[in-house]
């Protein structure tokens, strides 16, 4: 088992759900207009929904992977061309964060819940993220590889919680702080570009 690789995904994942993304941001905006505790209604949606993903990848990607060592090459190839993409994508971007929350309607627990959850599960794009970030990450010769991608699916999941629920408990200073310093998006646009670069070339660099 190698620890140096569970390591650096700890870190690319806190990275990940640090910088701004439809996510994070629906969590700030989600408790500015509804309170922290229906914010961690938000997180929990969000992060169960982490757990769809995490199965289908596990049982459909792994079976490829035993296949054949030209699949996963393809799939390495795959992974890392989409998250030099996702830098482009933001490197040609203003920067600017923008929290529209004043017209949002309040809801309760359960319905928060509930929209982070199908926004998690019905998102193709988290499907597509989940298939480039995740084998580049594996890290054990003798877990079969479905076992891997669980436990990383888990730490992916308990990262994020941790982050997005200091987000909702936060969520007032750090709307606050967002409006008071016009150039933080600039700053964390450039964060989100060097993540996605760096996690890539780390894909690209990793063995099976």
């Amino acid at each position: 088992m190698d620890y140096n690789i569970l390591s650096t995904f700890i870190m690319a994942s806190a990275a990940l759900a640090i910088a701004p993304g439809p996510d994070n941001i629906y969590v700030l905006t989600q408790s500015i207009v509804n309170g922290k505790k229906q914010g961690m209604a938000t997180v929990i949606g969000l992060v169960s929904g982490c757990l769809v993903h995490t199965t289908f990848l596990a049982f459909g990607v792994s079976l490829l992977i035993a296949e054949s060592d030209l699949v996963f090459l393809l799939i390495k190839l795959f992974g890392a061309l989409y998250l030099f993409y996702l830098a482009y994508k933001v490197f040609r971007s203003d920067g600017r964060l923008q929290l529209s929350s004043d017209r949002l309607p309040k809801n309760g627990f359960f319905t928060l819940f509930k929209q982070g959850f199908l926004m998690n599960v019905l998102n193709p794009k988290v499907a597509i993220f989940y298939l480039a970030f995740f084998p580049g990450f594996l890290f054990s010769d003798s877990l079969s590889t479905i076992i891997q991608f669980y436990i990383l699916g888990l730490v992916f999941m308990l990262v994020a919680f941790v982050i997005f629920s200091l987000i909702a408990v936060l969520s007032g200073t750090i709307s606050k702080y967002i409006k008071g310093h016009s150039n933080l998006g600039v700053l964390l646009k450039w964060l989100q570009v060097f993540v996605f670069i760096g996690i890539g070339l780390f894909i690209l660099l990793s063995n099976k």
